[in-house]
């Protein structure tokens, strides 16, 4: 179809602030989220070309036993500290001027994909949460039995999601409250001295067969009076890094997912792989550098711990500075991080 004949409208969230000058919200193309200005709709065809062909690394994965350590207990949920705590995947808990946060949270096995590894205290435990952030709609990002889980235990939490969350997180809990945000949009929050902005991520979306792109992906900056702190969900290489480091100046933080990257032909428009997560991270001026999105789950043809050996090799190569790579369940200190 050519692109004159199409329907092309722009939305945005009209009760909250637009950050980036000019911009007229999100692109809808035929009734789908743009992945910025054009649709990207992942092509069956490449996942079948995935499946039927051999893993040129299979008997490299197949010997690579690596899985992240767990560091066990609860203690960072009591403590008062800003912090920021993995607890696999891309969920983390963070804590900024005594508010905490809960990003992307997978805390079970997910249907027909199990959980490598463990987390460092029942989901049970996770109480004491103000916000939920969800960057997207995939079901390894926004898991029903997860989501769930936590409104129980957190029953004044918020969640902070992109436009077209609605029909969705009203089907998983009815009473979760929530607050829908285009791209280079802040949310309107209640505590004072903590700013969250939804920003841009190369990706897409899909929950089930009739749902392709009916969801806004993206990723968020939180921001107070010492810290800048930037959780990339998931997503591709792309020029949203540079916009987003002209908007905010040098990140404190940057939480960069670093996992499921092969095949390059299936998975470059959606994911980063080290080299371009550290290529994104010091196009964002960041301090510290936090992994995610690897060994958790068995997603991509990767041996498991090839991601931290490759950003390794570039920390050692003087290409990387600030890495961190904590367990499961170890608190980074924001006061050991940020000056």
């Amino acid at each position: 179809m050519q692109q004159q004949n199409r329907k092309i409208r722009h939305v945005r969230n009209e009760k909250l602030q637009t950050i980036k000058p000019g911009y007229r919200g999100n692109k809808i193309i035929d009734g789908l989220f743009a992945n910025g200005d054009e649709l990207y709709l992942p092509a069956f065809s490449n996942v079948l070309k995935w499946k039927l062909s051999p893993n040129p690394q299979r008997d490299e994965k197949k010997a690579d036993m690596f899985v992240p350590e767990v560091h066990l207990g609860s203690d960072f949920l009591s403590s008062t500290d800003d912090m920021v705590v993995w607890l696999g995947h891309a969920s983390f808990l963070i804590r900024l001027n005594g508010v905490t946060f809960l990003t992307d949270p997978v805390l079970y096995d997910l249907p027909l994909l199990k959980r490598r590894v463990g987390l460092p205290c029942p989901p049970e435990h996770l109480c004491g949460i103000d916000f939920l952030l969800l960057s997207h709609g995939h079901r390894d990002h926004m898991d029903t039995k997860s989501i769930r889980a936590i409104f129980n235990q957190n029953p004044s939490i918020k969640a902070l999601t992109p436009l077209g969350s609605g029909d969705v997180l009203r089907g998983i809990e009815r009473r979760l409250p929530y607050q829908e945000a285009g791209w280079f949009q802040q949310y309107d929050l209640a505590p004072a001295g903590i700013e969250v902005y939804f920003m841009p991520a190369s990706h897409w979306h899909r929950r089930s067969a009739f749902d392709m792109n009916k969801m806004l992906w993206g990723s968020f900056v939180i921001k107070t009076a010492s810290t800048l702190l930037y959780f990339a969900g998931d997503t591709g290489y792309g020029s949203h890094f540079d916009e987003i480091q002209e908007l905010f100046g040098a990140m404190d933080i940057c939480i960069m997912p670093v996992g499921a990257y092969k095949p390059t032909f299936l998975m470059q428009r959606s994911h980063l792989n080290p080299h371009e997560a550290v290529k994104a991270y010091n196009l964002l001026r960041g301090g510290a550098f936090i992994p995610m999105h690897y060994g958790t789950f068995d997603l991509s043809d990767e041996p498991a711990g090839e991601p931290v050996r490759l950003l390794e090799q570039i920390a050692s190569a003087g290409m990387l500075q600030g890495l961190q790579i904590p367990s499961i369940g170890q608190p980074v200190l924001l006061s050991e991080l940020v000056n």
